[in-house]
């Protein structure tokens, strides 16, 4: 199926503007003491794309040591210590991170911190967190629903060290926003499957989507019990979101969603670009750039100890993906994709 994608904003705009916010809005991150990114990264191609994204980055004196996670296999563990002369650097420059590890009295306010972790993609993540140890954490290229799977691990439940998160899906108001500029006035009711374990994007939705939207909400435990929910919720709704979750991270149910919305004449809106090529009417994009400007910016408030223990961002979207056959063999005219982005990109 042919893919259309915009992205409206010229690049090098938007680095520009993505380094002086940098510098603008919190002074003190610019001065940060970070010298040292420990990578661990996953094997797919998104993934070497951000590493190469976050290496372009790098600011003079800052390292960045990337650690392959094996693909197909258990995540081994990873030594990331400081040592040698990146040890003699931070002892120079008076910075330790025992605030981190509980170290300062009650209240104290963490010391800034010479190293972060970097996880990139679920596999990478997972091998960060099995492992101890205090420095800033960051992981990135994850889906709401692999995050909150990797919620509930000791790894991070039981954490003394601050936490990092940047989903790679955007925000759903941005979905929203998608969904309102591409469907006919007065297609409002949205429909929904979601797995069971989704509580946390359900009420994200519920409260993004009120009181604009009319939702119905099916669920379903596992693969088999999707068609049940969609024969419920497909005759309630003049669209159907999927969810960046158990279903919509896995390629047979997010495919089953898609045969019987298309069977039912009902669009579907997905939270990425390979859902749209799989027949999705559309999605919002973030772009590698973008998401790597967006973790630099967050490892560097992680490193200065600035803000809540455990900070979660959603990707910024910079274009969208529409899949024209879809919308010709439904009937529907788009705005130009250039509107679209537009529309999605001024969410805030």
């Amino acid at each position: 199926m042919p893919l259309d994608s915009a992205r409206t904003v010229p690049r090098a705009l938007r680095v520009l503007a993505a380094l002086l916010f940098l510098i603008s809005v919190a002074p003190g991150l610019a001065q940060a003491a970070l010298q040292r990114l420990n990578v661990v990264a996953g094997n797919s191609a998104a993934d070497a794309e951000f590493v190469r994204q976050l290496e372009l980055l790098r600011e003079p004196g800052e390292q960045l040591k990337v650690v392959k996670v094996p693909a197909g296999g258990q995540a081994p563990a990873v030594s990331l210590a400081v040592d040698g002369e990146d040890a003699q650097q931070a002892a120079n420059a008076g910075v330790r991170t025992r605030g981190l590890r509980g170290g300062g009295g009650a209240g104290a306010a963490p010391e800034p911190a010479t190293a972060i972790t970097v996880a990139v993609g679920v596999e990478a993540a997972r091998s960060a967190v099995a492992q101890s140890g205090g420095e800033p954490l960051l992981l990135t290229m994850l889906s709401q629903g692999e995050y909150e799977a990797l919620k509930a691990s000791a790894g991070l439940s039981e954490a003394r060290r601050r936490v990092g998160v940047l989903l790679r899906d955007p925000p759903v108001a941005t979905q929203l926003a998608l969904m309102a500029a591409a469907l006919p006035a007065g297609s409002r009711r949205l429909g929904v499957v979601a797995a069971a374990q989704s509580g946390t994007q359900l009420r994200a939705l519920e409260d993004a989507a009120r009181p604009d939207w009319t939702l119905k909400v099916g669920t379903a435990a596992d693969v088999q019990a999707i068609g049940a929910a969609l024969r419920d919720v497909l005759p309630a709704c003049d669209a159907l979101l999927l969810l960046p979750d158990a279903i919509g991270d896995d390629p047979a149910a997010t495919a089953a969603v898609l045969r019987m919305a298309a069977g039912a004449g009902v669009p579907v809106f997905g939270a990425n670009d390979a859902m749209v090529r799989a027949g999705a009417l559309a999605a919002t994009l973030s772009d590698p750039e973008e998401m790597a400007l967006q973790a630099h910016a967050l490892g560097r408030r992680l490193a200065d100890g600035s803000g809540d223990p455990v900070l979660v961002e959603a990707a910024r979207p910079t274009g969208v993906s529409v899949n024209g056959n879809v919308a010709r063999s439904l009937g529907l005219r788009l705005p130009s994709r250039e509107e679209l982005t537009q529309r999605v990109t001024a969410v805030r």
